[in-house]
């Protein structure tokens, strides 16, 4: 119960001004995000914002990473487009509720596989991602952020762009909010710089009545974003093995991709804030925000990167930040939706250019020259993928399969062995390097099998027998000198690579010499 008793951080001091207004502010910019991507699917505005509003605010109090956003993302988005595609391939005429229905319980099973991920301690395993699948990620995902405010400068319903005083007004007023975002903390940082410039971009256009695109122009005809508070929504499909094959797979993507984007949210905040956050409590509040969130009527989400570094750049650092962006998002759909509708989108926009510029890890190019060239061309295609694809999840295995290849490689090149003879004519190999399956092949090159003497040594004191690989090696060794009548001995081996010898006993005899004077090596 320990691990609760802070779940508020009533031990941490708390800047309630600046964690209240950097909530709001970030309620402003949670609005034209979800509605977007509930309109990625195909769903209403109020599903994209009941899933911002219910995953804002479970995570902020049961999170792991306080002053970290979450809300409806693009990346879960799109794996309903392809549920919604099969459903419909799947039962012809379905109607819109019912696929409704669908995604809930997808949702909801999504969330039942994070808290086990969490619950497994599975959370810790982000940490191994390389730092340069975190630069492709974060720089991919500016990409993202910054193209996707490129819609808002398009004639309404088409892929024209704006012409005339239209355009340049937008871009105008776009222009203005970042110089205030980029400005006003030179002068002042009592209140955040994104929610003045919100402010006051806002009451230009009001006040004046200058013609320009707001939140409303987002919305389709007839939609609105006002509602009341998330209405239960128990969903109704058929209990059958069939439902579940169904729903399944794209569970499972869904609660993938949260994950994944989650903890490398959580990873970058970390960085930012000089703090540490649990992944597995992460984990486990993603799962239950999910839960509710299918629950409640809404699309399910994970952390949202620039909702979080627009919180993180105000000052935010406790879980006050994202309460009050919840509780104001609710506020907004139930109160005041006429008001946020007449929102102009540049403040919006522009505040998002921003944050895809400040996300966008600029130091990375000064790498290019001190980084090893596969490090730099893992960095640059994770970039490419997450930007082309939008597959966050992809992007990040790919980047973690080449950079574990591109070890390989260069650890199988490393395997080396000094040879020596002793007065009494045995020869021993000192092997340097570990023995895995990329240096099996350079292994078995160093030994002279035909004209070494009939007692051979393979001293591993400064090596280690990483896998199965390296014992098979260690046994074609063994056999090729047998075969001449030759005997091998193994020493110095640490006592992880003795337990693989025993496992393997039905493969591989030979003798492991035990030498009182010699320190084995402890496993790592």
């Amino acid at each position: 119960m320990k691990k609760y008793l802070n779940l508020f951080d009533f031990s941490q001091k708390v800047n309630y001004r600046t964690e209240i207004l950097s909530g709001l502010t970030v309620a402003f910019a949670l609005v034209p995000e979800a509605i977007a991507f509930a309109l990625i699917p195909g769903f209403s505005p109020l599903t994209g914002l009941y899933a911002a509003f219910v995953i804002a605010l479970i995570t902020s109090i049961l999170g792991g990473r306080p002053g970290m956003i979450s809300g409806a993302t693009g990346a879960v988005a799109v794996i309903f487009v392809g549920l919604i595609l099969e459903l419909k391939d799947n039962f012809p005429g379905i109607t819109p509720e019912t696929i409704l229905h669908y995604v809930f319980a997808t949702v909801i099973i999504a969330g039942l596989l994070q808290i086990t991920a969490g619950v497994l301690k599975l959370g810790k395993f982000i940490r191994l991602v390389p730092h340069p699948v975190m630069f492709g990620f974060v720089n991919g995902l500016a990409i993202i952020i910054f193209m996707a405010q490129f819609p808002n400068f398009y004639e309404k319903g088409t892929t024209d762009l704006l012409s005339g005083p239209a355009f340049w007004t937008m871009l105008g007023l776009t222009v203005l909010t970042m110089v205030i975002i980029w400005g006003f903390p030179k002068i002042t940082k009592a209140i955040p710089s994104s929610l003045l410039a919100i402010i006051v971009v806002s009451a230009i256009v009001l006040g004046f009545g200058i013609d320009t695109r707001t939140v409303a122009d987002t919305i389709a005809v007839g939609e609105s974003i006002k509602g009341g508070f998330p209405p239960l929504s128990i969903p109704n499909i058929p209990l059958s093995l069939e439902t579940f094959k169904i729903i399944f797979p794209y569970a499972a993507i869904v609660a993938g991709v949260g994950l994944i984007e989650s903890l490398l949210t959580l990873n970058i905040i970390d960085e930012i804030t000089d703090t540490r956050g649990s992944g597995n409590k992460e984990c486990i509040a993603q799962g239950t925000a999910n839960i509710f969130s299918g629950f409640l009527s809404g699309m399910g989400g994970c952390a949202m990167i620039g909702q979080s570094l627009i919180n993180t750049s105000a000052g935010a650092r406790a879980r006050l930040s994202g309460i009050t962006a919840a509780i104001m998002l609710l506020v907004f759909i139930m109160f005041g939706s006429s008001l946020i509708e007449r929102l102009p989108m540049a403040a919006l926009v522009g505040l998002m250019f921003m944050v895809a510029i400040g996300t966008f890890e600029w130091a990375s190019f000064k790498t290019f020259k001190k980084m090893p060239t596969s490090d730099v061309v893992v960095m640059v295609l994770v970039t490419l993928i997450t930007a082309v694809t939008h597959n966050l999840a992809i992007a990040v295995l790919f980047g973690v399969i080449i950079s574990a290849l591109a070890y390989s490689w260069e650890n199988a090149k490393r395997i080396r062995a000094r040879k020596t003879v002793d007065e009494n004519g045995v020869k021993t190999y000192e092997i340097y390097g570990p023995l895995f399956f990329g240096s099996t092949t350079a292994f078995a090159e160093k030994f002279d099998i035909i004209n070494d003497p009939s007692d051979v040594i393979i001293d591993f004191q400064e090596s280690r027998v990483a896998d199965m690989s390296g014992i098979e090696a260690l046994n074609k060794i063994t056999e090729r000198y047998a075969k001449v009548g030759k005997k091998v001995h193994l020493k110095h081996l640490s006592k992880d690579c003795k337990r693989l010898l025993a496992n393997a006993d039905a493969i591989i005899e030979v003798n492991v010499l035990e030498d009182p004077t010699y320190k084995v090596m402890a496993g790592k």
